[in-house]
């Protein structure tokens, strides 16, 4: 649907270095992270390290999902009045179903967990979203369609995510994936949550969406196969020609990336495979570095950061590629300008 952007309202975050979006993005600004031990050991004999959101209790699992996405939709909303939330469709973005150590009752009763948790219900248009990191483009295609195809004034991004499971955890520790003293290629898990607020752009000062794009990598991290990057470049090739620009154009990129060199590998190809004019510099943020392998909640963070960036003047420049990748080859990849 090209010519049809979306503008960030407003954000909410809750990381494990701030439990606010302007707490966690000067956090994440000035590269400050904290990870702590988790009660789970390695096969190594060491505590595995993470990146754990300190709550004023120790919830653990599907409560903490609540809580935490409670805390980031709260601040989401805190302008807009509480009898007005029933109006507003709720996109729930989880982890994906082949994420080992997935949590029972993400897909049937997150979504009540979180309306207890707020005493509000949200409007019937309402779903989940099990796609993990690219869950995040997904809700902004939804969004663009409930906007401006349904007259949706208003749609609620939302994400909520954990990987300090030990089933979780076992899993990518047992496939060499997680970062300790004896593996410098691998990522620390991290949680957290996150919320958009998004709707037709009005005369003020905002982020937009302008660009959304999809692809499926058949060289996945697990595939074994020659990794050409197809997937992320037809992904950053649709997103490019929804908002009709050039890769050129951008003023620099902002992705999930946390740790493994396939994905930096991968962001390096499908750049060198679309760029058709030399940029002195084309930075890239990863939020990733400071709050940690977060799931489904990464791609909040990216926008959330992004709009930060833009508000507070320190971006690069008024027009980003983001782009999120799934371990089992789904890509996404959004164009973000500031205005």
């Amino acid at each position: 649907m090209p010519g049809q952007p979306i503008a960030i309202k407003s954000t909410g975050l809750v990381t494990s270095v701030g439990l606010s979006a302007p707490a966690a993005c000067a956090a994440i600004r000035a590269k400050i992270s904290n990870p702590t031990e988790t009660r789970f050991m390695g096969s190594d004999g060491e505590w595995i390290m993470a990146h754990q959101v300190p709550l004023e209790q120790p919830w653990r699992g599907r409560t903490k999902l609540a809580k935490m996405a409670a805390m980031a939709i709260s601040e989401c909303l805190d302008g807009v009045p509480s009898e007005d939330w029933g109006s507003i469709p709720l996109l729930l973005c989880v982890a994906e179903h082949e994420r080992p150590g997935r949590l029972e009752g993400i897909d049937d009763q997150l979504f009540l967990d979180i309306e207890n948790e707020l005493g509000s219900a949200f409007a019937p248009e309402s779903v989940h979203i099990a796609a993990g990191r690219v869950s995040v483009a997904v809700a902004l295609s939804q969004a663009r369609k409930l906007i401006y195809a349904n007259s949706k004034p208003r749609v609620l991004l939302a994400a909520t995510d954990s990987l300090l499971t030990w089933s979780t955890l076992s899993a990518f520790e047992q496939e060499n994936r997680i970062l300790t003293p004896g593996n410098s290629n691998g990522f620390l898990p991290g949680e957290g949550a996150g919320a958009l607020l998004v709707g037709r752009p009005d005369h003020g000062a905002e982020m937009l969406c302008t660009g959304i794009g999809f692809g499926v990598e058949k060289a996945h991290i697990d595939s074994g196969a020659p990794l050409r990057a197809e997937g992320l470049a037809t992904a950053i090739r649709c997103a490019l020609g929804d908002a009709g620009c050039e890769m050129h154009d951008l003023d620099f990129r902002i992705t999930d990336l946390s740790g493994e060199q396939y994905y930096f590998k991968e962001a390096a190809i499908a750049l060198s495979r679309i760029i058709r004019q030399r940029k002195q510099v084309f930075d890239i943020w990863h939020p990733a570095e400071c709050i940690g392998e977060a799931g489904a909640a990464a791609g909040i963070a990216v926008l959330t950061v992004a709009n930060a960036a833009f508000h507070k003047a320190y971006a690069a420049g008024p027009r980003i590629l983001a782009h999120y990748a799934n371990d089992s080859g789904e890509r996404s990849a959004n164009v973000l300008s500031f205005r």
